[in-house]
């Protein structure tokens, strides 16, 4: 995880705001009126005594006691305004900044997402995006405002003596400025340790119940929930802490702005007691400081809470500023598949040697199997003809074209994967199905599934192509995911068939039918056929054995 300066966080994320200035800037805008409103409400209070008292005062009471009840409706509605406002803002941009990732995720997916945490990243898509609200909403305007708010007040103060204007911004530094600073550099990394826990925990639960079978199956149950309360518990503690940091935070402000009050009561007093201000300087330059503190009460309340905060911004932007291992192409030529090859290529993960010195040619119209023990790098190849990863040496080609020359949409629409485990998603047999192609007809799905021998079985199902697969495909065998995965790849039509371990999970019926079915609809397409089953190539024209990433 790359470290960034709260500083720097801040300026990332102020920088999304650019297309809604407008709605920021009308934001600070009645926030700072509001904030006015509120405070001369117990100003003007102060001039009504002074002139109850018979003091001379710009106003008269009439005047006002209307301006008082002008203020209080003024400061109602535009409150409520900036509220709505920061809270459009805020939502608007949380939207925009998940648009953000999963277009990041996509980029990065599948060679930088392969291994990742599902459950860290989960948490940062849900909870982490979510904190940034008391950003976007509570923090930028309310600093701005505090701001402008501050100088106002400032120069309203310092008109009935410059050091009474000097003890009030000094007041609205030290409560605005100095203490969120000092508490923000004695939280440390708590808000990053309570934000990587969290992504942390919600991993392990999106482990625990993905392999609940598993647990109670050999009476796991209490150690994994054990290991769960451990980590709940360390999560809490960190919380504590920060939640007692936030308290100190709360009466050291308050005990601040106590001083300050009687600072400025205790110098006006002085002032007038020596004839350089009247009473109505020492009234009214104290009411307005006791009731001027909101706008920087607030930022000082986000010392401590900003934290959490930025650690969530932080892990965001790691996504956002995440490399791809492979850049998408665009603005290349488009071409049509004439077949495929891999001239000496090499390839590692790491410092792990995958594949060495591999050539294979994949001639049009052809079948080409590979066979090979498990982790031997069969699939690896495969991967790198869908061009997942870039080769470190060598050339992968297809249509004589180097393959990471070619568009990436006209290189997907030429090709077809069927992976060994194939993903379902929570929706219809149909919809699933759909996929791979947006806009297929029921009759084109239909005779997918007839070619990979599952649309029989799919006719059994109680609502039939609109049956649920449930989550992750879990109310269905691993035979049945794969022909239905096969069904997509039928569907997809693409001249370029990349099949990895297609009847892995198939008895020997079901596999006889799929490698049948393969060779009738092999007329205009390639198939590149991986498998460590000696029966399945006997499809193919040709076949290549990998043994220790070498072919022999």
């Amino acid at each position: 995880m790359k470290k960034r300066s709260g500083f720097k966080v801040m300026s990332r994320l102020i920088g999304l705001v650019k297309p809604l200035a407008g709605y920021m800037f009308l934001a600070v805008f009645m926030g700072l009126i509001g904030h006015l409103c509120a405070a001369f409400i117990t100003i003007f209070g102060g001039y009504a005594v002074l002139e109850a008292l018979r003091f001379d005062t710009p106003f008269t009471l009439t005047a006002i006691f209307v301006c008082v009840v002008v203020f209080a409706v003024v400061r109602g509605v535009l409150r409520y305004a900036e509220q709505a406002c920061n809270h459009f803002i805020a939502f608007k941009l949380l939207a925009l900044i998940r648009d953000k990732i999963f277009r990041a995720l996509r980029r990065l997916c599948p060679a930088k997402l392969e291994g990742r945490d599902k459950g860290d990243l989960i948490a940062v898509i849900t909870s982490d995006i979510e904190l940034l609200e008391v950003f976007y909403a509570h923090t930028i305007s309310p600093a701005a405002i505090a701001f402008l708010f501050t100088i106002v007040l400032c120069l309203f103060i310092g008109s009935f003596h410059w050091l009474l204007g000097l003890i009030a911004l000094a007041a609205y530094l030290v409560v605005g400025i100095v203490i969120p600073l000092v508490v923000s550099r004695f939280s440390g990394e708590d808000g990053m340790q309570f934000r990587s826990k969290s992504g942390d925990l919600s991993g392990f639960v999106l482990d625990s119940l993905r392999g609940l079978s598993e647990t109670l199956q050999y009476g796991q149950g209490k150690k994994r929930l054990d290991e769960m309360n451990q980590k709940t518990a360390g999560l809490a503690a960190d919380e504590e802490r920060m939640k007692r940091t936030a308290g100190r935070n709360t009466a050291v402000t308050n005990t601040v702005v106590l001083a300050f009050d009687l600072i400025m009561l205790f110098v006006s007093a002085l002032l007038c007691q020596s004839g350089v201000i009247g009473f109505e300087g020492v009234l009214i330059p104290t009411i307005a400081l006791f009731s001027s503190f909101g706008p920087v009460i607030a930022l000082a309340a986000l010392g401590s809470t900003l934290q959490n905060t930025f650690a969530a911004g932080n892990r965001v932007l790691d996504i956002l500023d995440e490399t791809p291992a492979v850049e998408e192409v665009d603005g290349k030529p488009e071409i049509a598949f004439t077949g495929a090859e891999a001239e000496n290529v090499t390839f590692a993960y790491g410092n792990e040697t995958i594949l060495s010195d591999v050539s294979v040619q994949i001639p049009q119209n052809s079948v080409v199997g590979i066979v090979g023990r498990s982790g031997s790098g069969k699939s690896t190849l495969l991967k790198l003809l869908m061009r997942f990863w870039d080769v470190q040496q060598g050339n992968v080609k297809i249509s004589d074209t180097p393959i990471n020359q070619i568009n990436t949409a006209n290189l997907r629409e030429m090709e077809s994967f069927v992976t060994q485990e194939t993903h379902l998603f929570h929706d219809s047999i149909k919809n699933n199905l759909r996929i791979a192609k947006l806009n297929a007809f029921d009759e084109e799905i239909e005779a997918a599934c007839k070619k990979a021998s599952v649309h029989d079985f799919i006719m059994t199902l109680p609502q039939g192509y609109d049956t649920p697969v449930g989550e992750l495909g879990d109310t269905l065998s691993g035979g049945e995911r794969q022909r239905l995965g096969l069904a997509r790849a039928f569907l997809h039509e693409a001249p370029f068939l990349l099949l990895d371990e297609p009847t892995s999970n198939l008895d020997s019926l079901n596999e006889a039918v799929i490698l049948k079915s393969l060779h009738e609809e092999r007329e205009g397409k390639t198939v590149v056929l991986v498998s460590h089953r000696q029966s399945t190539m006997r499809i193919a024209d040709t076949a290549y054995s990998v043994e220790h990433g070498r072919m022999s």
